[in-house]
């Protein structure tokens, strides 16, 4: 079985980069030899349509030349103007044979090279009286002939310069072209690599991201599986190491908890029995100051008793938290029912307790979700003055579903409202014709809505306190454990 070597996040980065790169490069390497190609086979044919212009026109510039030898020849017969016409041939020959090099029509320097010989035949015929003439007027055909081809060939050649110049107009466009093709193709595919990296290395990173927040969330019953290079899968593997860990010193917690709270419990009921006998003066008679001291010790006692079961609660909260039971729930009557379970606390306080807007319904777990409210219910009766009153609003906000709750109390100290959710805090305003409350049960109520996927926060007000719970509505896919 072949294993393939493991890739770590850098690795992976540094080959995208070099791949870009590169490929970018080959695009602008290849641009440029095209360019450079293209450039040579331009100067090549400007060069060439140079030799060939400049040859025809020395070959007409030539024509003249032989012509006036010829004609001075054929009246004088001076061997001096015989040989400066043959060395004017001989220059006009190898012009001719430059543009048989240069593909020049054939058929016309052949014609050119023809009427040269016959001027040469012209000129080598002895002369004579009654010929004269006759070769005068032939010379003139022939060299009229001779201008007539050299007009031809600079126009032959004006328009092969034109046909080449035209075929390398076509080659730089089809040369343009197809660097642009390749710059295009380049960037594509340097675009469809850096798009593989990116969702090749974003996957990992999420649910790396997803784990943490999991983990925030105290979310520890799913394992942490983060596949990708070598150094994430190794960070998701430390994640899951402080998953385990933290889910540990959670039981740890929660055991210690019950442990510390249930051996409480046995000597807390024998001092509840005993403070009880004393004040039922089974020892004995007591006195003023006696009875004071009992009564402390029953409140006491009865005080640490109540801060037990709190404790208790809170430790069973935050299990229960875990293992909701949802099902559709009209909230507007199961805050009824919460209002309802404590008429009697707020009756005797003389509050006045309502609910405006609603029907809304959720997937909820009602009793859980009860528990919260009735919480929220209990403190706001604790802090709202004889009289008060105490508002529950339902609403619907954009893909959630809000409760808030209002009192007239003393609200919340400023110092105190970034720890209101904290277990075991209590602010410095507190009742002064109750017990001092233990600080659980705004903390109950942050386990239970956070596990509905939702939250609950302290928002600003003129007068009393004001609490807003935020469950997503009934559409919205609340979180689940994180399995990454």
């Amino acid at each position: 079985m072949i294993r393939f070597p493991r890739i770590s996040f850098r690795q992976i980065l540094l080959f995208g980069f070099v791949s870009v790169a590169g490929l970018l490069a080959a695009a602008s390497i290849g641009g440029l030899l095209t360019l450079e190609r293209l450039a040579d086979h331009g100067r090549e044919t400007v060069l060439e349509s140079t030799r060939m212009s400049a040859a025809v026109r020395q070959l007409g510039e030539r024509s003249v030349g032989l012509e006036r030898a010829a004609r001075q020849y054929l009246v004088l017969e001076d061997r001096s103007l015989r040989q400066r016409f043959e060395a004017d041939a001989d220059e006009c020959e190898r012009l001719l044979e430059l543009l048989r090099g240069h593909e020049v029509d054939a058929q016309q320097l052949q014609s050119w090279q023809a009427r040269l010989d016959d001027i040469r035949r012209l000129l080598d015929e002895p002369a004579k009286g009654s010929t004269r003439h006759r070769r005068e007027q032939v010379l003139a055909a022939h060299f009229s002939e001779l201008s007539t081809l050299s007009a031809s060939l600079a126009d032959g050649v004006r328009r092969q310069v034109q046909a080449s110049n035209g075929t390398l107009q076509g080659q730089l466009e089809a040369a343009r072209v197809q660097v642009g093709k390749q710059v295009l193709g380049a960037l594509g595919l340097a675009a469809a690599i850096t798009l593989a990296i990116g969702l090749w290395l974003t996957r990992p990173l999420r649910r790396l991201e997803q784990a943490i927040v999991g983990l925030g969330q105290n979310q520890l019953a799913a394992p942490i599986d983060v596949r990708g290079p070598a150094d994430l899968q190794a960070l998701g593997r430390r994640l899951d190491w402080l998953r385990l860990r933290l889910a540990e010193l959670d039981a740890d917690k929660a055991r210690f908890l019950r442990h510390v709270s249930h051996e409480l419990k046995t000597p807390l009921a024998a001092l509840r029995e005993g403070v009880a006998l004393l004040e039922d003066e089974v020892a004995g008679t007591l006195n003023a100051k006696q009875r004071e001291v009992a009564r402390i010790l029953r409140d006491n006692t009865a005080l640490l008793q109540r801060q037990i079961e709190d404790l208790l609660g809170f430790n069973a909260a935050a299990f229960a938290a875990g293992h909701l039971e949802r099902q559709p729930t009209e909230l507007g009557a199961l805050i009824a029912a919460v209002i309802d379970g404590q008429r009697l606390q707020w009756q005797g306080r003389e509050l006045a307790v309502s609910v405006d807007g609603g029907p809304l319904e959720a997937e909820v777990d009602p009793a859980r979700l009860g528990v919260a409210l009735g919480n929220l219910l209990s403190n706001a009766i604790r802090f709202a003055p004889v009289h008060g009153r105490i508002r529950f609003a339902l609403s619907r906000q954009r893909r959630q579903l809000c409760i808030d709750l209002q009192d007239d109390g003393p609200g919340i100290a400023p110092a105190d409202r970034g720890h209101v959710f904290e277990p075991f805090y209590r602010g410095e305003r507190q009742p002064q014709d109750g017990l001092r409350g233990t600080g659980i049960g705004l903390s109950i109520v942050k386990e239970y809505i956070a596990a509905h996927g939702g939250q609950v926060e302290l928002l600003p007000s003129e007068s009393g306190a004001h609490f807003r719970i935020s469950l997503p509505c009934a559409d919205t896919p609340a979180p689940t454990a994180i399995a990454a």
